[in-house]
């Protein structure tokens, strides 16, 4: 017997292969409409409950299975670049032992479970950071003045959106659930907190997010160029690579993107310079 498909259960959509993987979040149960959260991806949804079909565990492992993969993938090619770099810099210090000073981060998330999973895998990484589940909404009211508090090196705007298109096309700020306040967020920070892009890293965005306008708005990096789907440690793994780049260095556009699950059509950005700086004496 088929079982009834409730809020918090694990759901793909028929219609789409079941490709993705999602959380029920709220069931209308008079139309039959359901809203969705990915698991992996940043991506908020909806479907009727007739398209939807309950996913077991054991399906469950088997998708995301791509995934877990890409993460080990990824830490593996991080710790050897990072092996690399010391080697690098014992060298130039002369056998000298010196401080490692990463940048800073501050992640704004409108999903809790993503904020935690985030600030679990920065910890892992070594990079300091911080950390807070705002509803997207409500990121522009709010962003400055967290800024002002905890005052990062990098800014990360995440949390959920997606693109529905229409006649108007991908430049009407219409099509899509969040993009307005990404872009909003980051014009605040920019016209109220700090205008010059070497001197705060932003990365902004979630699944399918308007890219023009979050890169006008004034963000280093953001998603999706392609309108596509990012991961949820996607944006982790960008401010990686700017947490542990030397602020003599600009990071290489290729190396910070290729670190991403979905490379150029999910994640882009401009030339910005690294945050990590070398302190002397270790004691």
């Amino acid at each position: 017997m088929r079982r009834v498909i409730q809020a918090g259960d694990i759901v793909a959509r028929k219609s789409h292969g079941k490709d993705i993987l999602f959380r029920v979040i709220s069931i209308d149960h008079e139309t039959g409409n359901v809203i969705l959260k990915g698991i992996d991806w940043r991506l908020l949804a909806d479907a009727h409950i007739d398209d939807l079909e309950i996913v077991e565990d054991e399906e469950i492992e088997r998708i995301r299975q791509p995934f877990i993969e890409h993460e080990r993938k990824v830490l593996r090619l991080i710790s050897a670049v990072r092996k690399m770099l010391n080697t690098e810099r014992n060298g130039n210090q002369q056998n000298e032992p010196f401080v490692e000073h990463p940048g800073k981060v501050f992640h704004l998330d409108g999903d809790r479970n993503y904020l935690q999973i985030c600030l679990k895998q920065y910890e892992k990484l070594g990079i300091p950071a911080a950390g807070l589940h705002l509803d997207e909404k409500l990121m522009p009211k709010k962003v400055v003045s967290l800024l002002e508090e905890y005052h990062p090196d990098i800014l990360v705007i995440t949390g959920h959106d997606s693109y529905r298109a229409g006649e108007s096309g991908i430049h009407d700020l219409k099509n899509y659930r969040h993009s307005v306040f990404f872009i909003e967020a980051v014009k605040q920070v920019r016209n109220s907190y700090e205008r010059h892009r070497d001197n705060l890293i932003i990365f902004a965005g979630a699944c399918q997010s308007y890219f023009e306008g979050i890169m006008n708005a004034g963000a280093n990096y953001a998603s999706s160029p392609g309108r596509i789907n990012i991961h949820a440690l996607d944006p982790v793994f960008v401010v990686e690579r700017v947490a542990f780049t030397s602020i003599r260095e600009i990071i290489s556009l290729n190396e910070v993107i290729s670190n991403t699950k979905t490379g150029k059509t999910g994640i882009g950005g401009i030339e910005t310079r690294g945050t990590f700086r070398l302190g002397m004496p270790k004691k």
